[in-house]
């Protein structure tokens, strides 16, 4: 499989939506919002979303592509709490594309934007259920804090890899 990965652009907003329905829709307990609450969600909303995520300086959202198909997407996000870190979110691989280095490609350029930003931390949070993402992030550096945070419709899930680590840069995969 030949994949490219590259940045989302300024005018994909048809993309972005797309890929973000695709994924609540396919893996509705690995995120912190549905595919209902994503889909009545209007343009402006996409646009906005878009634009935080294309502008120099801000979000990043990575889309890997077979030929022509968007077949996953990671963002890379400026983190709220630590002024020096960010965090992966909203990681997903179309299912038929899983467990061929799709997901470690995608947090690859996370990382790699992490280190362009000079942050020395990255965190995430990912859902206990999934132990094939929970392998790709350990490979990746990432570590189980034990710290554990419930979605709002499903109190079992969630878990908390983060790398706190202050001194270190964010692991290379």
């Amino acid at each position: 499989m030949s994949v490219l990965v590259r940045r989302l652009e300024p005018d994909e907003v048809g993309l972005h939506r797309d890929l973000r329905l695709r994924a609540l829709s396919d893996s509705p307990d690995s995120f912190g919002e549905t595919f209902a609450e994503a889909s009545e969600r209007p343009d402006t909303y996409w646009e906005e979303l878009t634009r935080s995520v294309t502008e120099t300086g801000g979000h990043v959202m990575f889309v890997a592509f077979e030929g022509d198909n968007p077949i996953g997407s990671a963002y890379g996000l400026r983190d709220q709490e630590w002024d020096d870190g960010g965090r992966v979110g909203g990681m997903w691989v179309r299912p038929e594309s899983r467990r061929l280095g799709v997901g470690s490609a995608l947090l690859r350029e996370v990382l790699d934007w992490a280190r362009e930003c000079a942050f020395s931390r990255l965190g995430l949070w990912a859902s206990a259920q999934n132990p094939a993402a929970m392998a790709v992030y350990r490979r990746a550096g990432f570590r189980d804090t034990g710290s554990r945070q419930s979605l709002a419709r499903e109190a079992s899930i969630g878990v908390a890899p983060r790398r706190p680590d202050h001194h270190r840069k964010p692991a290379r995969v």
